[in-house]
C-alpha cells in the first residue's frame, strides 16, 4: 500500500531555496521550469522573467545554463542527503526505515525533485562537462546508501556470499531502476509496489529475528555497568557472634 505523501506546501518546502535574496528567486525559478519543462527546454530567459529579475544577473551569478541547474541540484541535493542522513541515524528497525524512504521517495517525486534529478542524468549521458559535475552529486547517494549498508550487516551479523558494498549498490541502483520506471510510467505499478513492499517485509523478518550485535552491546554494557557498581559498593561488615 503507497505511503501518503505530505501536503504539497510541504513538499515545496523541502526543497525550495530559503533564502529570499535576487540568487535564491534565480534558484527557486530554475528549479520549478527544470522539474516542469526538463533541461532541453530550459530558457534561461524564462527563468529571469519568473524570477522578477535581469537577465544579466543570471549570467552574473551563475555564468552558464549548466553551472545554473548545477546549482539547483546542489540547492536541494544538499538538505534531502541531510534529511536522509538525519533518517538513518535516528532509532527504530530498518523496515520502518525502508518505509520512511519510501514516503519521501513520493514527496521527491511529487516535488519534482525526481524530475530534476533525471534530467540531468539524462543530458549529462551528452554533455562530458556536465557528467564530470553530476557524477560526485550522485555518488553521494550511492555513499549513504553503501555505509548504511554495511551498519546493517553488523547489527544483523549478516553472514552473506556478497559484501555490503555490493549490497548498497543493489539497492542504490534498484531504486534508481524504480523511480525511473514510476516516473515515466513504464513497467507494472502495481508489480513495482509489491517489489517495494516484498523488500521491506524482509527487513520486518530480519527486525523480528533481532540484531545481535545490538544485543551484545546492549549486554556488554550492563555487564559493564554491573561490574562498576560492584567495585564502588562499601565493603559489608563482618559481624561476630557473641559466645
Amino acid at each position: 500500500m503507497r505511503s501518503k505523501a505530505t501536503a504539497p506546501a510541504a513538499q515545496a518546502a523541502e526543497v525550495a531555496p530559503i533564502r529570499g535574496d535576487t540568487k535564491a528567486r534565480i534558484l527557486e525559478a530554475a528549479y520549478q521550469r527544470l522539474a516542469r519543462e526538463g533541461y532541453a527546454a530550459l530558457s534561461v530567459r524564462e527563468i529571469a522573467r519568473d524570477a522578477g529579475v535581469n537577465f544579466a544577473l543570471i549570467n552574473y551569478h551563475f555564468a552558464s545554463k549548466d553551472k545554473l541547474v548545477l546549482a539547483v541540484l546542489d540547492e536541494a541535493n544538499r538538505r534531502l542527503l541531510e534529511r536522509q542522513q538525519r533518517m538513518y541515524r535516528a532509532g527504530g528497525g530498518y523496515a520502518e526505515k525502508w518505509a520512511q524512504a519510501r514516503r519521501f521517495y513520493e514527496n521527491d517525486l511529487a516535488s519534482g525533485f525526481v524530475r530534476v534529478l533525471m534530467e540531468l542524468y539524462a543530458a549529462s549521458m551528452s554533455n562530458a562537462a556536465l557528467r564530470e559535475e553530476f557524477r560526485p552529486r550522485m555518488n553521494a547517494w550511492f555513499e549513504v546508501i553503501g555505509q548504511v549498508a554495511g551498519e546493517a550487516f553488523e547489527e544483523y551479523a549478516l553472514d552473506l556470499p556478497v559484501s555490503p558494498e555490493v549490497v548498497g549498490c543493489w539497492i542504490s541502483n534498484f531504486w534508481m531502476g524504480m523511480e525511473l520506471a514510476m516516473l515515466t510510467g513504464t513497467g507494472d505499478a502495481r508489480l513495482h509496489e509489491q517489489a517495494l513492499d516484498a523488500f521491506e517485509a524482509m527487513l520486518r523478518r530480519l527486525d523480528a529475528r533481532g540484531r545481535p550485535a545490538v544485543k551484545e552491546s546492549a549486554k556488554v554494557k550492563a555487564n559493564a555497568l554491573k561490574a562498576g557498581a560492584k567495585a564502588k559498593a562499601p565493603p559489608r561488615k563482618r559481624t561476630s557472634r557473641a559466645g
